[in-house]
């Protein structure tokens, strides 16, 4: 059978993206970037009263935006359509979920990684890499083959970034196959895109060959606050106009615990003020990133009446021309 018909028959629920993040599918991508911002703000284990729940929504939010929030994604989840299931399988170009595709014991599936098992089937990088090994002699007339490496996808937690962690991995190499659980570390340190190496998690060998290894991309999971760049961070350091006008000190939350930041008088919108040391940690290399604050000036909503009487009132007095 065609592996992408199995594929298409295998019970994966299609997941809406967009309905996850409340947009249309109109939306731009300023405006999938603030929808996920605001729901991730309301959703994220730290702050949500809920934390059992939130968790698992948290999730979602962050694979929704994994796709939308990447172009290319976007498009493949886009040509993909509502109607996935009905079409004969993934579309040309999407990820069957199958390895190479050879045939169907390149399969295997995985729980724990993050993700659903819609997102690894058609969006995941999951793959064998390359055939067996090297064919040497084995006992009486069999060839030792070692088995493929393969790959998937991981979401990992900016606190798994910071001190590491173990995380427990579900696998099934086929359909029907039973189930194994098996522990993975994910080290301290780990960044965007790298591959995390699980020895001997990978196919099994023949002819008493070993077995290949696990490769797991890494994701960094979205942060509502922060951005990463590597092992540094980025915040938006939210100002009301009166405190870039008048300067303020304001308390930013870190990885590392709360410092505060002294803005001078006249801060434009975009000033960069860099925190040493308050980034991620950077591995076996040693020491952490930066976090670099920048500062954005957020306009009032709705004002009072007697709010809006003041800064008539200063419009009045000021001699400030933006335009000058």
């Amino acid at each position: 059978m065609d592996p992408r018909q199995i594929a298409a028959d295998l019970p994966v629920k299609f997941r809406d993206y967009y309905e996850i993040l409340g947009l249309s599918r109109e939306a731009t991508q300023d405006e999938v970037r603030k929808a996920f911002r605001k729901l991730a703000r309301k959703y994220h284990p730290d702050v949500a009263e809920d934390k059992a729940t939130a968790q698992e929504k948290f999730k979602e939010i962050n694979e929704a935006y994994e796709v939308l929030g990447d172009a290319e994604k976007r498009k493949k989840y886009d040509t993909l359509g509502a109607n996935w299931n009905n079409q004969g399988g993934p579309p040309p170009g999407a990820y069957s979920g199958f390895g190479s595709g050879e045939d169907f014991g390149d399969a295997f599936h995985f729980e724990g990684t993050g993700f659903s098992d819609f997102f690894e089937n058609y969006f995941s990088g999951r793959a064998t890499r390359g055939g067996f090994g090297q064919a040497r002699p084995g006992a009486g007339s069999s060839v030792q083959r070692r088995g493929r490496d393969i790959e998937s996808e991981i979401l990992v937690t900016l606190d798994e970034v910071m001190t590491g962690s173990e995380r427990s991995l579900v696998m099934q190499a086929k359909r029907g196959a039973e189930k194994k659980t098996v522990r993975i570390r994910i080290p301290k340190g780990v960044t965007e895109g790298q591959l995390i190496r699980c020895a001997g998690l990978g196919q099994e060998g023949a002819g008493g060959g070993g077995p290949g290894d696990l490769f797991l991309h890494v994701h960094v999971e979205r942060h509502p606050d922060f951005r990463v760049d590597g092992h540094d961070l980025y915040y938006d350091l939210r100002l009301a106009p009166w405190e870039a006008v008048l300067g303020a000190t304001v308390a930013v939350n870190t990885p590392h615990g709360s410092v505060r930041i002294k803005v001078p008088p006249a801060s434009e919108s975009g000033t960069e003020f860099r925190l040493v040391g308050k980034g991620l940690p950077k591995g076996s290399a040693g020491g952490f990133g930066n976090l670099f604050a920048v500062t954005r000036i957020v306009m009032p909503g709705t004002l009072s009446a007697e709010e809006e009487k003041h800064w008539k009132a200063l419009a009045a007095a000021s001699t400030f021309n933006p335009r000058g």
